[in-house]
C-alpha cells in the first residue's frame, strides 16, 4: 500500500446541463494536483482520467466503483477506484486500487451558473489522501 496527499484544485465549467429545470450547471472538468509523500516531497501528479502520474514516469487509470459523502458536506466525495488501466514499471505500474479519504474542499461552486457564465471555469482548492494497492508481485 502506498499512501499520498494530494494538494490542487478541482475544475469546474459552467455547461448546458441538457435539464430544462436547470439549463446550466457547474461540471467537473477535472483535478489538478501534486502528489506529497509523508516526507513532504512532490512525488507526482493527479489529473483528469483521472489518471495519477509518478515521477517514476509510471501511470495508473482509475475507473469509480464506489463514493460516500464523507463527514465534511463541504469536500468532494470519498471514493473507491479500480485501475482501468497502469502502465510503467514504477510504483502506479501493478495498482489494482484506490482510495480518496480525508478530503477538503473541491465541491462545485455554489455561485450562479447560467448563459452569463456559460464556458466560465473555476477551480476550486481541495486536498485528499490517496491510497494506492497493489497485488503482491
Amino acid at each position: 500500500m502506498l499512501a499520498l496527499r494530494a494538494k490542487g484544485v478541482q475544475i469546474y465549467e459552467c455547461r448546458a446541463s441538457g435539464d430544462p429545470r436547470a439549463p446550466y450547471a457547474w461540471k467537473l472538468q477535472g483535478p489538478e494536483a501534486k502528489l506529497f509523500d509523508a516526507a513532504g516531497h512532490q512525488v507526482g501528479k493527479h489529473y483528469a482520467g483521472p489518471t495519477w502520474e509518478s515521477n517514476d514516469g509510471s501511470k495508473v487509470v482509475g475507473e469509480v466503483r464506489a463514493q460516500d459523502a464523507g463527514p465534511d458536506s463541504t469536500a468532494v466525495a470519498w471514493l473507491l477506484l479500480t485501475a482501468k488501466s497502469t502502465s510503467g514499471s514504477g510504483v502506479f505500474g501493478k495498482v489494482q486500487s484506490i482510495q480518496r479519504v480525508r478530503t477538503s474542499g473541491g465541491q462545485a461552486p455554489a455561485g450562479p451558473c447560467g448563459i452569463g457564465q456559460a464556458h466560465r471555469t473555476l477551480r476550486v482548492p481541495y486536498t485528499a489522501s490517496y491510497y494506492f494497492y497493489a497485488a503482491d508481485s
